[in-house]
């Protein structure tokens, strides 16, 4: 291959417990607000901890036709809002799509309502017919990027990415891969995640959410000594990669440049991260974008307030940018851990913040531990001017991915 496409995002949509606007979800970074709250119906369900990010369910009577909704479980209307929100603010028509060969690549890991849903009828009723002809459809993984490829008519590649909750990174990370290599001038990627507890309640039978149910908002402590395990949380992010060149010739408005991605398995525990995975994720990123490492200006941590996740991730992060005074935060401390979307989600809370000239807080950090304090991690807002962002994001199973990107 003699030519490698730069890869700029050109358009951004979000359905988050932050908001369902980029200009709410902005506000609500600059002023540290938490969208976690208290589900009395998870107690009602026998759940440990009824915490959980709220993301309100979409009103799409009216917009799509019942015949396109019934196909479409809560996380792929998520995903229809925040798509249809990025395609606008790319300048992307149905003209345009129509003469294009536009991807899709998006992250999500579970469908468990539909399934739920369906056995609960079988078991009841003894009769199939009566799962309803959208059960199989949304109770697939594949179920948003189905549903998303039909509703918006795209026609370039067409594909669920299921890393655990790497998958909104990983879905970015190889749509910027396809585009450097000429096989595809744009791509839809983005993360979806449930927000019902049927998708949670594993979790929360391993204790590994929070139990700080006194006061919500003060649960998600990522890097916090005192921290207590994660909250959970959903929603979902889309942005808009294509060819820098394909930008330039439609007069595309330039949020930024994808300049790295790293990868790397742990090859190690299931669930248990360890540091040298991730480690090798953020060196591989760094080595790709082609930068120095005291051009990075904030890392958005994956840190989703577990002991061990956080512990290793600050030792990975520490390994690789040493005793440099860059922000390292985790906006999983407003938002919970929005799981299959986080590496979605992530890269358009640091576009935003990088936009604005800012660094949201990361809330509830109090008293930092023995490998946090070795980071600069921030407990109020920053003003900053910062060109160059790294996102972490890891998963269960040892998957890790780390996107670099930079203001344009």
């Amino acid at each position: 291959m003699d030519k490698v496409n730069r890869v700029v995002i050109t358009g951004m949509g979000i359905w988050s417990c932050l908001g369902y606007s980029l200009d709410e979800v902005r506000d609500s970074l600059f002023e540290g607000k938490s969208g976690i709250i208290f589900d009395p119906v998870r107690k009602e369900m026998g759940f440990r901890s009824a915490l959980t990010g709220y993301v309100k369910q979409p009103q799409l009577k009216g917009e799509l036709p019942r015949s396109v909704r019934v196909f479409m479980p809560e996380q792929a209307q998520y995903a229809y809002c925040a798509t249809r929100d990025a395609l606008a603010d790319a300048g992307i028509t149905e003209e345009y799509i129509a003469n294009h060969e536009v991807g899709l690549l998006y992250g999500n890991d579970s469908s468990a309502l539909p399934v739920v849903q369906a056995v609960d009828t079988m078991r009841a009723k003894k009769d199939t017919t009566l799962c309803g002809s959208g059960a199989i459809f949304q109770s697939m993984n594949s179920t948003v990027t189905m549903n998303l490829d039909c509703i918006f008519k795209l026609k370039g590649i067409n594909l669920t990415i299921s890393g655990a909750c790497a998958s909104g990174s990983h879905a970015i990370g190889l749509g910027a891969l396809l585009i450097q290599n000429g096989l595809q001038e744009m791509v839809v990627c983005g993360g979806a995640q449930e927000v019902n507890p049927f998708a949670v309640g594993s979790f929360d039978g391993i204790s590994a959410f929070s139990t700080r149910e006194d006061d919500p908002t003060k649960a998600s402590r990522p890097f916090d000594r005192d921290r207590d395990g994660l909250v959970p949380s959903g929603g979902a992010a889309t942005v808009i990669l294509e060819s820098y060149e394909s930008a330039v010739r439609r007069g595309a408005k330039i949020y930024g440049e994808v300049l790295g991605y790293g990868f790397s398995g742990n090859g190690d525990h299931i669930s248990s991260p360890n540091v040298d995975g991730p480690k090798r994720s953020l060196e591989m990123a760094i080595r790709r974008a082609g930068i120095s490492i005291d051009e990075i200006g904030y890392i958005n941590a994956h840190a989703t307030s577990t002991h061990v996740g956080d512990t290793n991730e600050a030792k990975a992060i520490y390994a690789v940018i040493g005793d440099r005074k860059i922000e390292v935060t985790s906006t999983k401390s407003q938002t919970g851990h929005e799981m299959w979307m986080a590496g979605a989600s992530e890269v358009i809370y640091s576009m935003l913040m990088m936009k604005g000239g800012f660094i949201a807080p990361n809330i509830n950090f109090c008293n930092p531990d023995e490998d946090s304090a070795k980071l600069l991690i921030p407990s109020q807002r920053v003003m900053k001017n910062f060109d160059v962002f790294l996102s972490n994001s890891f998963g269960f199973g040892g998957t890790n991915s780390t996107l670099i990107v930079k203001n344009l």
